[in-house]
């Protein structure tokens, strides 16, 4: 629901503004959790969870359209970054806290995260409302397309195209770590399991520490430049957890790769909306939810690998995965550069 969703609510913020989308998805999510605080059987959970990834899909695209919107080009790296970090922060946090109440009320930690829902979209009603300055609509207005025409656009943008795809293959080498490393380090690591809690919390941590001063210095070279390096730490980390043995090639590993996820995944947000007309700037960065099929596509993939070779090999295929990225983000680049010079 997440992947197909983030299209249609990225499309929908383009056409009637980005306001009544990301409002209507934080309060559908706000019932969402209200309604896991009072359900009983499978169904129901099926069916909220479905209704949760609609409406968190819906939000993403549309905020981070919004975000570029009130920014100016030159300072949306640093505001993509800073949304990565908090992203990162609520991540490092929220666990903790839902662990806690897991062992006391579980339904509690929905009612709570509800509610925070809840009072976060009556604040943004009041931000948006008193700060954000109404932007002009007629000449964007005669430009808005319909779904049919937005997604034919979509399809024969080839730059956007493989610029998704290249993150697909990040993604699948990226949820290794939440996905069959905790496997891997539970059945042939001494203290498998507490090593992994604190791969986790060191990964954390470096994102909230290191994402602005490392975007700050990749502000000075170009985009896809940092985008590929980028996948080479990622790829470097993922076989680097392929010859953990203890705590020090674990926490060597888990460095590379966090400082490849804090490159890539801030320039990536940049690479979009620097192809995405502005009118369709939330359709594009709907389509880019699309890279999504890489969070179901790494675990399935690494676990038929680990399940009939061996951790090491599962490791060093999906690190060749990864790097494969650089191949559809250098084709994406060129393709969109090839577009920009004929635009001219």
């Amino acid at each position: 629901m997440g992947t197909v969703g983030g299209f249609i609510g990225g499309h929908l913020s383009d056409r009637f503004g980005r306001k009544p989308i990301m409002l209507t998805s934080l309060f559908m999510v706000a019932f969402v959790y209200y309604g896991f605080t009072v359900s009983t059987g499978q169904g129901w959970f099926i069916l909220l969870n479905a209704l949760n990834g609609l409406s968190n899909s819906f939000f993403e695209p549309t905020a981070q359209a919004l975000m570029a919107d009130l920014t100016e080009k030159t300072k949306r790296m640093k505001v993509y970054s800073l949304r990565y970090t908090a992203m990162n922060i609520g991540a490092s946090v929220g666990p903790l806290i839902g662990a806690y109440l897991a062992n006391t009320s579980a339904k509690l930690s929905f009612g709570i995260t509800g509610t925070i829902y809840l009072l976060y979209a009556l604040v943004l009603v009041y931000f948006l409302k008193r700060l954000v300055v109404p932007v002009p609509q007629e000449e964007n207005s005669k430009k808005v397309v319909s779904f049919g025409a937005a997604f034919r656009i979509i399809k024969t943008d080839k730059a956007l195209r493989y610029l998704i795809i290249g993150i697909i293959l990040v993604n699948m080498g990226y949820v290794q770590i939440d996905s069959n490393l905790p496997q891997i380090l539970e059945g042939t690591v001494e203290n498998g399991v507490f090593i992994f809690s604190v791969l986790i919390t060191i990964n954390a941590v470096m994102v909230v520490v290191l994402q602005m001063p490392i975007s700050h210095l990749a502000e000075k070279f170009k985009i896809m430049q940092v985008m590929v390096v980028g996948a080479v730490f990622m790829a470097a980390g993922l076989i680097g957890f392929s010859f953990v043995s203890g705590w020090v090639t674990a926490i060597v590993a888990i460095v590379l790769l966090t400082l490849g996820e804090i490159l890539i995944f801030p320039s990536n947000s940049m690479m979009i909306d620097q192809l995405a007309p502005e009118h369709l700037r939330g359709t594009y960065f709907g389509a880019a939810q699309f890279r999504k099929i890489g969070n179901f596509l790494g675990p399935v993939f690494g676990g038929y690998l680990l399940s009939h070779f061996q951790g090491q090999i599962m490791f060093w295929v999906i690190a060749l995965v990864t790097l494969g990225s650089i191949i559809f983000f250098t084709a994406g680049n060129k393709s969109r550069v090839t577009g920009a010079e004929e635009a001219v």
